[in-house]
């Protein structure tokens, strides 16, 4: 087929070259761009053309001290170690094209594809703050698509070719284009960073797994509120049942040296 008659159609590197007469399916492979990762338990050889990081929950509801959690009283300290590293990390990222997936807590105002059982979580008398309501210090609706409360840290930089999916879960994939996306763009490969390591981001990572994608947790861009022993065991869960952990520095050093 002569490509110079054909127009793309789809998202690369899933794409068809079509005509009104024609379609090209085919595909062309990829060349690989391999880069080589120390973990804390093996070391990995990856391709950065089928790579992506996942950030998850980087949120002011999360991680500010004006935010949902803060207000009910939780010391959000802990949740803000990762802004360094990732301040550190997304931009390098960026140069070596490997895409940033910001995955938010994003509700619809109505909360009609929430269940009870999932309200009951965070407003277990009913009397709370809960999903949706107002925040006491700012009145912003908490982690609602489109509210301050719901919105990426401002120490953090959303970049426009980044890309933004919301979440209504602990898991990234329940419910959600997620999946959809990271096969379309061609990626088998993911790097995790977040908050809170042992909920949001160890969920996501767990259904990650089972849907077929090599997943690597980076540890010094995840934290979480609760007690230290949930970090050990997620950290000990990743390694023993759903992938690897490494650091961003190691991360960094991996594009240097390719």
């Amino acid at each position: 087929m002569d490509r110079d008659c054909l127009r793309p159609l789809g998202c690369a590197p899933n794409i068809w070259w079509v005509s009104d007469h024609q379609a090209d399916l085919s595909r062309p492979a990829i060349a690989p761009r391999l880069v080589n990762l120390a973990t804390e338990t093996k070391d990995l050889r990856l391709d950065l053309n089928r790579s992506a990081c996942l950030v998850i929950d980087m949120q002011n509801d999360f991680c500010h001290p004006h935010g949902w959690l803060a207000s009910l009283g939780v010391d959000v300290t802990p949740a803000r170690t990762p802004i360094a590293p990732l301040q550190n990390l997304l931009p390098q990222l960026r140069v070596v094209q490997v895409p940033i997936v910001w995955v938010n807590w994003g509700n619809r105002p109505d909360l009609l594809n929430i269940s009870p059982a999932l309200r009951h979580v965070y407003n277990p008398t009913g009397t709370g703050v809960g999903l949706g309501d107002p925040l006491p210090t700012n009145g912003s609706a908490v982690l609602t698509k489109g509210s301050w409360a719901a919105a990426v840290v401002e120490e953090l930089v959303v970049d426009a070719n980044d890309i933004q999916v919301d979440k209504y879960r602990m898991s990234g994939f329940w419910d959600t284009p997620l999946d959809s996306i990271l096969r379309n763009l061609g990626k088998t490969t993911l790097f995790f960073a977040g908050v809170n390591i042992d909920q949001c981001v160890m969920a996501t990572l767990q259904d990650a797994n089972f849907l077929g994608y090599d997943c690597i947790l980076l540890e010094d861009c995840c934290a979480t509120t609760s007690p230290p022993y949930c970090t050990q065991a997620t950290l000990y869960n990743v390694n023993q049942c759903f992938g690897f952990v490494s650091q961003s520095e190691a991360l960094i050093q991996s594009f240097q040296r390719s």
